[in-house]
């Protein structure tokens, strides 16, 4: 599941992890107008860990960047 929130600066982009697994921590992803920044909080720390991308390294996230607000799910694979 994740969510998509566009704030001032920013669209942030929320991943929650599900399933019947271990679960990790959820992912933010801040994206602003020259960089996108991933956070996750480090279960053993309790530190922050943070990522800075350029714009060409997230073609990938296009998809979710373009998807109007709201929360999603992926349909599962049958």
């Amino acid at each position: 599941m994740f969510t998509i929130e566009h704030t001032f600066d920013a669209t942030v982009i929320t991943l929650v992890d599900e399933g019947a697994r271990v679960l990790q921590e959820d992912v933010g992803i801040h994206a602003f107008e020259d960089q996108v920044t991933i956070e996750q909080v480090d279960a053993l720390t309790n530190e922050v860990m943070r990522i800075t991308l350029s714009l060409t390294q997230v073609r990938d996230l296009a998809a979710a960047l373009n998807l109007p607000e709201g929360s999603y799910r992926r349909a599962a694979k049958t």
